[in-house]
């Protein structure tokens, strides 16, 4: 037996020396296929390896630092160890002289590295990385995100004839690299549905549909592109993700959570988006417009922009705690938001992983902390409580000259809280631990330097950070916008993190690529329209959604792109889908949010009992069929089908969905009174018009599905609508019809109706229907 395993013994100390040898080559090859690069880049390959395993205690954060070595910063990690002062974390060229590499491959338990107690393990392959690393002298690079991106030239491609655009050669170029093909592009119909889902909200009409089947012009597909941008749905659907960004609500929030009066940023938002103000204009208006010289009214209501967050209006309230709650909450979201940084991390203590101090966060902090606000101000339930001072008030003269995009339905007083600084400097400290009341070092305005140091041409004010965020040298501002419009259209960010360009986050999977769209970005103006027709007008956005076993493979999460991505459309956009196709939507925009269907008692169980919004008191007529981007969002109850849908509460700020597959999406389209109702309503309208019963099927396939229907898919409708119209009783159709408040025209057959209805309640409840292919 003892010779077994000896024999044992010597046949895995051979095996391992096998290793550690075919790793000092750099030609291991490792379990999941992967081979070490022929250049270890110290970005791509070594700086994800220490900061999930070793930044935490060996990172920018001092108060966290072990043994006083730095691995983040090259300067740091090359010198001797504080506790050993003739030995090195790393020496170039020589792993056998590095502790770093020493420690981490060691087998005594009690000096690994990462600790066993953290139960932190570096795998084989990133052990071998770090050694040819250093072999290969352990070169440090700045974080790819904090260097100014310069325009790359198109890479060369083997096949260039699909390539429309320069997005495409950067597509094609990964795309050969990973041993992969594109798809070729959608069928006309399923095309012409993903871009109008994409650029409105809003599935084509059938006018729509069959004017493009019918135009064999090579310019066809670039017509309906300009169509569409020019269509004023197009503010809309854009607006959607900048108030999630901004975090839109109507309510303050907290437990009382009553009513605010802040729509008519929304209105603007979607008035900007339409009118395609430059992204520079469209966010320094919204962070200083108070601040611009001879500021007009316009400017100042974009402000808004910054007073969106949560207010509490709860007796008993520390003034300060919650008033540098607000500071915070702006702070932060320009960190996440315009910075993709995760600012925040740095409230209480230094950024454990990214080089920003606390002193950096409070520099940040102190450009928002002169707003002319207060903890608490008034009480629940009079009109003074729909907005926070400092507000600004819209008269019906502003209605009809400078504020003309502004909804107001009557005559009442209307007021939103906007921006506006106190004519005094109030003094920012630094919050020792991030506690309200333990203030430390007096700062002043700044920004973080690993970013862009801020310069002293610039104003120590919010307008001056606006400068300061759209310098040609700030390396964060293009890219972080660049990368959410691209999400917005490909289901996916090129850095998938969206709200994380920092150590931690993913890096990108078509660096040069984000880098070329980003200078092309800045150089034309910062044109956001330009920059969307670009990225819809692609080969690559164009492709098929079909998906091949080799592709699944390859690529299951389709980093690479080598076809269009599947998932549900916005929770709002899946409401003005039924709402169109039904004929039931009411295109007015803008204005007052509304209170469309909804279950009981969802509010009165999670209120305090106080306040306009204590009770939920459904809206009538023309308010129940608005688009979803309007229903009134209640932040303590948010409205349940959207949530269901994965919708943002808008507590925060929210730079990407989360997209779901969930039973109880299916059993909201099943029975939503929404969809049911809209279903009553296009089968009634059907049922007027002269046509056969499979005509009228086909009609409601096209107008809710977006494609014409095979025969087999006519057929089987067809037969299911006879099967209901067969058993379907006057009791049960009566019910049926009872659904929702849009009168039933009068003279018609209950009977056809309820059999048709259920059959256009199918058409909804098909995943392709609010599928975006």
């Amino acid at each position: 037996m003892w010779q077994k395993r000896l024999q044992i013994v010597v046949l895995l100390g051979f095996l391992v020396s096998c290793w550690f040898a075919a790793c000092r080559s750099g030609s291991a090859t490792f379990t999941n296929g992967k081979k070490l690069p022929e250049t270890v880049s110290y970005t791509y390959d070594i700086r994800p390896i220490l900061s999930d395993k070793c930044f935490a205690c060996h990172g920018p954060d001092e108060n966290k630092r072990e043994a006083g070595l730095r691995l983040d910063v090259a300067e740091e990690a090359f010198k001797a160890l504080k506790e050993n002062p003739s030995a090195h974390a790393l020496v170039a060229g020589k792993p056998e002289l590095s502790q770093l590499y020493l420690r981490i491959s060691t087998t005594d338990s009690t000096k690994l590295m990462p600790p066993v107690e953290s139960n932190l393990r570096l795998s084989s392959e990133e052990i071998a990385l770090l050694e040819k690393w250093i072999k290969q002298g352990a070169n440090y690079e700045k974080h790819w995100a904090f260097v100014p991106p310069k325009r790359p030239t198109l890479p060369k491609v083997a096949d260039e004839s699909r390539a429309i655009n320069e997005i495409d050669f950067f597509v094609q170029a990964k795309l050969e690299e990973k041993g992969l093909k594109p798809n070729q592009e959608a069928d006309r119909e399923r095309l012409l549905k993903r871009v109008s889902l994409d650029l409105t909200g809003l599935p084509p009409t059938v006018e729509l549909m069959d004017r493009f089947l019918a135009d064999n012009s090579p310019k066809a597909y670039e017509k309906v592109v300009d169509e569409l941008l020019n269509n004023p749905a197009y503010g809309e659907r854009m607006a959607v993700h900048w108030l999630d960004v901004a975090r839109y609500a109507d309510s303050h929030g907290y437990q009382d959570d009553g009513y605010r009066t802040q729509w008519p940023w929304r209105d603007w938002v979607i008035h900007a988006f339409n009118k395609n103000y430059s992204y520079k204009k469209f966010v320094t208006w919204q962070l200083a417009g108070d601040l611009l010289p001879n500021a007009a009214k316009e400017q100042l209501l974009a402000t808004g922009f910054n007073r969106n967050h949560k207010i509490t209006e709860e007796g008993g309230v520390i003034q300060e705690e919650y008033r540098l709650s607000y500071v915070t909450d702006r702070s932060d979201l320009f960190g996440k938001a315009l910075l993709g940084v995760t600012m925040e991390c740095a409230h209480c203590h230094d950024h454990k992983y990214d080089p920003f101090s606390q002193k950096e966060y409070y520099q940040l902090f102190a450009f928002f902390n002169n707003v002319q606000e207060v903890g608490i101000e008034s009480v629940i339930g009079g009109p003074e409580t729909y907005a926070k001072k400092p507000l600004m008030e819209i008269s019906d003269e502003d209605i009809q000259s400078v504020l003309r995009f502004v909804n107001k339905p009557d005559t009442n007083r209307l007021i939103v809280s906007v921006m506006g600084d106190l004519d005094s400097t109030r003094k920012t400290h630094v919050l020792l631990r991030g506690v309200y009341d333990a203030p430390g070092e007096e700062v002043q305005p700044g920004t973080p330097k690993a970013i862009l140091p801020f310069s002293p041409r610039y104003p120590k004010n919010r307008l001056g950070l606006s400068q300061w965020l759209f310098d040609p040298q700030n390396p964060l501002t293009a890219r972080v916008f660049v990368n959410q419009i691209w999400q917005e259209f490909f289901g996916r960010g090129l850095v998938k993190t969206s709200g994380d360009f920092g150590m931690q986050g993913d890096l990108p999977t078509h660096p040069a690529l984000l880098d070329w769209l980003s200078v092309d970005f800045m150089e034309n103006q910062w044109n956001i329209k330009r920059l969307v027709k670009q990225l819809v007008m692609s080969a690559t956005y164009r492709q098929s959604a079909v998906v091949s076993e080799q592709q699944l493979k390859k690529d299951p999460e389709n980093i690479y792109l080598s076809r269009s991505s599947r998932y549900h459309i916005d929770a709002e956009h899946i409401k003005d889908l039924v709402m169109a196709s039904s004929g039931l939507l009411v295109r007015t925009i803008g204005g007052p949010s509304v209170k469309p269907y909804q279950p009981p008692g969802l509010w009165e169980g999670a209120t305090s009992g106080r306040g306009l919004l204590s009770i939920y008191v459904q809206d009538h007529g023309s308010r129940l069929y608005r688009r979803g981007m309007y229903t009134l969002i209640k932040r303590t109850v948010p409205p349940p089908v959207m949530s269901i849908f994965d919708a943002s509460n808008r507590d925060l700020c929210e730079v990407k969905r989360l997209k779901t597959n969930t039973p109880l999406q299916a059993l909201v389209m099943m029975n939503d009174p929404a969809v049911l109702e809209a279903s009553r309503v296009l089968a009634a309208r059907l049922l007027q018009e002269k046509s056969t019963d499979k005509e009228k099927i086909v009609q409601a396939f096209r107008r809710i599905v977006c494609r014409k229907p095979t025969d087999k898919e006519t057929e089987i409708l067809d037969a299911f609508y006879q099967k209901q119209l067969q058993t379907m009783t006057e009791t049960a159709a009566q019910k049926a019809l009872s659904v929702g408040e849009y009168p039933l025209p009068e003279k018609l057959n209950s009977r056809q109706v309820a059999a048709l209805m259920r059959v256009i309640s199918t058409l909804y409840n098909l995943e392709e229907t609010i599928t975006r292919t």
